[in-house]
């Protein structure tokens, strides 16, 4: 599959490798066709390309949102409406204003509203699923750096896209069982938001790798 990667960034440069090694062509795009994507690429294979957004955005059968989620509906701005009509976006960005000094993150959408959301209503002829965020890159792409029964969420408000997307998950290692399909788009709300948390705990356990699992009471 022909797969365009918007974002150069560590979550980017990470799925992309990921996709290379399992044998998709990737195109990977920045704000500059000289920048950080075209670096990744020159070291990434024959199968690897950079460019700048829209050209991204046009080669992608399927594209992936790595982008830094504060900026991303500019990013999608800059890719363009024609080459992001009909397509399946892969969201695996997430709405932080970083704090400055000692002010905490915050999100730039929460509760009544997501990322995810907005990027669907400003693109509705783009398919959006969100899946992927609430983890770091390395997790993403070899969920078996943290044992045990971790989960990834899907949310999407298309049965196709959401689909397409699993069986991508599936591809990267993830077990159907543990792939967990929240529903709708709007429930994207808490995915987002669990990023305040998840940045808590690995503050408070000194890494990035690791998940969440779903402990289920026993049937009575």
């Amino acid at each position: 599959m022909r797969i365009g990667v918007l974002g150069s960034g560590m979550a980017g440069r990470t799925i992309a490798s990921r996709l290379i090694e399992l044998g998709h062509e990737v195109r990977m795009g920045s704000r500059n066709r000289h920048g950080g994507a075209a670096m990744w690429a020159r070291t990434a294979g024959a199968r690897a390309g950079a460019g700048d957004y829209a050209d991204t955005a046009g080669f992608g059968e399927l594209i992936v949102n790595a982008s830094a989620g504060a900026h991303s509906l500019e990013v999608l701005r800059q890719a363009g409406e024609a080459a992001l009509a009909g397509k399946v976006l892969l969201d695996v960005a997430n709405p932080i204003s970083p704090g400055s000094g000692s002010a905490p993150v915050t999100l730039t959408v929460a509760n009544t509203d997501s990322l995810a959301e907005q990027i669907q209503r400003a693109f509705p002829q783009l398919i959006v699923v969100k899946a992927l965020n609430t983890m770091n890159a390395a997790v993403m792409v070899r969920p078996e750096v943290v044992p045990g029964d971790h989960v990834v969420f899907v949310s999407s408000d298309d049965d196709d896209a959401r689909r397409l997307v699993t069986g991508l998950l599936e591809s990267f290692g993830w077990p159907a069982a543990r792939i967990v399909d929240l529903g709708g788009l709007a429930t994207a709300r808490g995915t987002e938001a669990y990023l305040l948390l998840w940045l808590g705990v690995w503050n408070a356990v000194g890494s990035g790798e690791f998940n969440i699992a779903i402990a289920r009471a026993p049937v009575a």
